[in-house]
């Protein structure tokens, strides 16, 4: 708990009653643009508060958190995910970090039916030809999607979002499956009515639909790699909301313009927002600009558990959902 109001940071624009609400409680400094922090920025902020609010669009790894000065306690990221921030070099300056998990599951799992939907009924084709003016008409053979009941969704990671993923595919009467670091427990698999796959090679070899809602951890990337991608049926189909380094982004383009797999819907890229040009020219992939989070309501919720965070803090607590480093 420091002396006086804390001084907080926080490096994008976020809804205006969670930016209304911190300058009630804390001495903060906003952003006036929405453009992310420069490195230097990123520096002078940390050398200078108390508290950073960084977002995914911050690098905050060892390198930054060394320049910290002695102010600095409290990383109070918002987002769920903390892979853009080293927190084992920020726990071993003495730097709490928190997130705000939870929030999103909801949000993104909507996204990721979404996605399968627009890929498997080709909605963004249909789309473009209404757009352009080129609709004669219904015709029998046009535009020919696929149906999704009966299909088998293959779930790779079963964390908040792959349920919240299963139970809106059962309603669609889609088949559930899974593969995830550990099994869930009975209760939850009958709940979901979905079976575990322990080999994910197994999995990818038998689904109609891949979704992937893991982490990105140094596991975890381009765990969907060529080798696996070729285990795919050719009519099967991939969608990603999750992290873009999970799958090796080249050898999906690659599968994708060779007809090794029918379709992949994506939310997230393997370098951000420096997306790879071949990806733009393929009719059988949907293209999405990092919205699976995107409401008003979740932005709200995330910004209120970045306030209670802070403030617990600031009242001389842990903040309740501080993010403890893995084990190496």
């Amino acid at each position: 708990m420091t002396v006086g109001r804390l001084s907080v940071v926080v490096t994008r624009r976020l809804p205006e009653s969670v930016e209304h609400r911190m300058g009630e409680l804390f001495d903060v400094t906003l952003r006036e643009g929405d453009q992310p922090m420069s490195r230097a920025e990123l520096i002078h902020a940390v050398k200078t508060t108390d508290v950073l609010v960084p977002t995914l669009s911050d690098q905050i790894d060892a390198a930054l958190i060394a320049q910290a000065g002695d102010r600095l306690k409290l990383i109070a990221n918002y987002g769920a995910g903390v892979d853009h921030i080293d927190v084992q070099a920020a726990r071993q300056h003495g730097i709490m970090v928190s997130n705000t998990p939870g929030v999103s599951a909801d949000d993104t799992a909507d996204m990721t039916l979404a996605l399968i939907l627009s890929v498997t009924r080709r909605i963004p084709e249909g789309l473009t030809v209404m757009r352009k003016g080129d609709w004669d008409g219904w015709a029998p053979t046009a535009l020919l999607g696929g149906r999704v009941a009966g299909r088998r969704l293959g779930i790779l990671g079963m964390g908040r979002i792959g349920q919240a993923v299963a139970r809106r595919a059962a309603a669609f009467g889609i088949d559930i499956n899974y593969h995830n670091r550990n099994r869930l427990r009975p209760e939850i698999e009958e709940d979901l009515d979905a079976t575990y796959w322990e080999s994910l090679d197994q999995m990818m070899a038998r689904m109609d639909i891949i979704s992937v809602n893991c982490p990105h951890t140094p596991s975890t990337f381009h765990l969907v790699n060529d080798r696996r991608l070729k285990l795919m049926k050719s009519d099967a189909v991939i969608v990603n909301t999750s992290r873009g380094e999970v799958i090796d982004e080249h050898a999906l383009t690659r599968a994708l313009r060779s007809g090794e797999i029918a379709g992949a819907g994506l939310d997230v890229y393997e370098h951000g927002d420096q997306l790879n040009p071949r990806l733009r020219e393929l009719q059988n992939v949907v293209l999405l600009p990092h919205m699976g989070s995107a409401t008003f309501e979740g932005r709200i919720e995330m910004g209120e558990k970045v306030l209670v965070n802070i403030k617990t803090f600031d009242d001389g607590h842990r903040p309740p959902d501080q993010v403890i480093p893995a084990l190496p």
